[in-house]
C-alpha cells in the first residue's frame, strides 16, 4: 500500500541508523543493537544468492568480541550446504541438574528483487518511525534481539540458573529445500533438546492510536501437507465422448471435498484465544464464540464467525482446499488425467493419514489417487500453556504495557517449531513485538517494523528470557 514518506537520512558513525528528527538520542545499549541489527539486515541470506553461513559467522563474532567464550559458541555448515550454516552459543547456568531453554530464530529470508521495492531490500532504511528491508520482521528482528540478550547477559555478569541456548538457523522459509532446525536435530539432537522453547509465531495487536491491547503468546501450529489427487483414463477422440471422463470425476471429488468441513476440534491455546475475544467482541459476536466453545460446538454460529474472519475458522478445525489443478493434453482429445493439488493445514496432534483417509473417503471414487507430496511434515500436540510460561509473560508485559490484553493463540501456519515440537522440545512462539492492522508485510514488498515495537520487543524478550532462565523446574 501506498506510503507518504520522508527522504532517508544519512546513515550515522559506527553504522547506527540516524534516529528522525526530534527524536531521543539512544543509549550506548541501543546504539549497539542497531549495528548488531543493520549489520545482520544487510548480510543477504536468501535462497538464491545469499548466505546464513556468513550471518550466523557475524554474530558469532558479536558475541565472542563482547567476551562470551568462543568455545561456547560455534557455527554448524552442513557439509553438502556450505552457505547453510547455522549458530549454536550458550551462556552456561549455575545449575547443572536443570534443562537447558532454547532461543530460537531464523537467519534466513525469503527472496525479494530490487525492481519490485521502494527501497534496497538489503539496505536498512530507517523512515518514519519504520525500519524498512528484507528480514527486518520476519525473523533478524528476534535473532538480533536474542543475539544482543546474550552479550547483555554477559556483560552485566547475569549467572542463570539453567543454560541459554541461542540457535540462529538457516532454511525456515524454504524448509522442503533444507532446514537447519530439522538437520540439528538429526545430526545435533542434543542441542535441540530442552525444557521448552521461544520462538517467532506471535506478536501483538496495535488499536487505531497506535496502543498495544493484546500481546500473543503462540502455542502449537497447524501442519502443512499438500496431497496430489489423480484419475487417468486411455483418452480417445473428442467427438466420441465415454462415460468415464478425468476431468468429470476429478471435479466431483473436489466439490465434495470443498464442501466438506473437518470437526471443531479446540486446545488450551485457541480456547484462550477465543475467551480473550469475548472481551473485546460485539455481544452478537461474542455469543456465537461462546456457542462455539460448548459441547458440542455449534455449527452455524461457526460458520458465522467463519464468514466474520476467515482466521478464526482455521484455527478451529483442520482445512483442506484445492489450490492448483491440471488436465487434458489437447483441446480435440478426451482427457488421458487429471490432477489437483489439496493443501492441508492439520490441528496439532492429527495424524496425517487420518487426513488422507478422509480426502479418499470424499472422493468417493477408488480410481483416484492419492498420494502425500514430499516429506511429510512431522505431527507433534501443541505444548500446553502453564503457569510457568504465562507468569513470566504477565509479569514483564504489565511493566512495559500495563493493562495489555495477554492473548493465547496457535499459528494457523508453519515455523520451525514444529520440528522442536515433534522432537519433544515444547516450543512457544513470543516476540512482544507489536503490529498494527496492516501489518508488517513480512514476505511481501516493502517489509517494515515499527522502530518502537523492535526497541519494545527487545526490552521484553531480554527481561522475560532472564525469568525463565532463573525459574526452577
Amino acid at each position: 500500500m501506498p506510503q507518504n514518506r520522508l527522504a532517508s537520512m544519512l546513515v550515522a558513525a559506527l553504522a547506527v541508523v540516524s534516529l528522525p528528527a526530534g527524536a531521543k538520542k539512544p543509549d550506548a545499549g541501543e546504539a549497539s543493537f542497531r549495528a548488531l541489527y543493520k549489520q545482520l539486515v544487510e548480510i543477504n541470506t536468501t535462497l538464491s544468492v545469499g548466505s546464513c553461513t556468513e550471518a550466523a559467522k557475524a554474530m558469532q563474532a558479536r558475541l565472542v568480541e563482547a567476551g562470551i567464550a568462543a568455545a561456547d559458541t560455534q557455527v554448524l555448515v552442513p557439509p553438502q550446504r556450505p552457505k547453510d550454516g547455522n549458530l549454536v552459543a550458550t551462556i552456561k547456568g549455575s545449575d547443572p541438574s536443570s534443562t537447558a531453554m532454547i532461543l530460537l530464530a531464523h537467519l534466513d529470508v525469503v527472496e525479494a528483487k530490487r525492481e519490485d521495492w521502494v527501497r534496497d531490500p538489503f539496505k536498512l532504511v530507517e523512515e518514519d518511525g519504520w525500519f524498512y528491508a528484507r528480514g527486518v520482521s520476519d525473523d533478524k528482528a528476534m535473532a538480533a534481539v536474542f543475539t544482543d540478550s546474550l552479550i547483555r547477559y554477559h556483560e552485566e555478569g547475569f549467572k542463570p540458573r539453567r543454560d541459554i541456548r541461542l540457535l540462529l538457523t538457516c532454511g525456515e522459509e524454504t524448509s522442503d529445500t533444507f532446514d537447519g532446525v530439522e538437520w540439528l536435530i538429526k545430526e545435533h539432537p542434543e542441542l535441540t533438546r530442552a525444557a521448552f522453547a521461544l520462538n517467532e509465531g506471535a506478536g501483538g495487536e496495535l488499536d487505531e492510536h497506535g496502543k498495544p491491547i493484546a500481546l500473543q503468546v503462540q502455542a502449537g501450529e497447524k501442519v502443512y501437507q499438500d496431497f496430489r489427487l489423480e484419475v487417468t483414463d486411455k483418452g480417445g477422440h473428442s467427438s466420441r465422448p465415454t462415460k468415464k471422463n478425468p476431468i468429470y470425476a476429478l471435479s466431483a471429488a473436489l466439490g465434495r471435498i470443498g464442501a466438506y468441513q473437518f470437526p471443531i476440534s479446540v486446545n488450551d491455546a485457541t480456547r484462550g484465544y477465543f475467551k480473550a475475544q469475548l472481551e473485546l467482541a460485539p455481544q452478537a459476536v461474542a455469543e456465537d464464540i461462546k456457542a462455539v466453545l460448548a459441547d458440542p460446538p455449534d455449527a452455524a454460529a461457526a460458520d458465522r464467525l467463519w464468514t466474520l474472519n476467515p482466521s478464526w475458522n482455521s484455527m478451529l478445525r483442520t482445512t483442506c482446499v484445492a489450490t492448483m489443478v491440471d488436465a487434458g493434453h489437447a483441446p480435440n482429445a478426451l482427457p488421458q488425467r487429471a490432477g489437483a493439488n489439496v493443501n492441508c493445514r492439520i490441528l496439532p496432534g492429527v495424524p496425517l493419514e487420518a487426513v488422507k483417509n478422509t480426502l479418499a473417503r470424499l472422493a468417493g471414487d477408488a480410481d483416484i489417487t492419492i498420494n502425500a507430496v514430499g516429506e511429510p511434515s512431522p505431527v507433534g500436540h501443541a505444548p500446553n500453556l502453564s503457569p510457568t510460561i504465562m507468569d513470566p509473560v504477565r509479569k514483564v508485559a504489565e511493566t512495559i504495557w500495563p493493562g495489555v490484553a495477554i492473548v493465547p493463540t496457535m499459528a494457523t501456519g508453519a515455523t520451525d517449531g514444529r520440528f522442536l515440537n515433534a522432537a519433544g522440545t515444547p516450543t512457544y512462539g513470543l516476540s512482544g513485538m507489536f503490529h498494527d492492522v496492516e501489518g508488517s508485510h513480512a514476505h511481501g514488498l516493502n517489509e517494515r517494523i515499527r522502530v518502537k515495537s523492535l526497541l519494545d520487543g527487545r526490552h521484553f524478550l531480554y527481561e522475560v528470557v532472564k525469568l525463565y532462565a532463573n525459574a526452577k523446574e
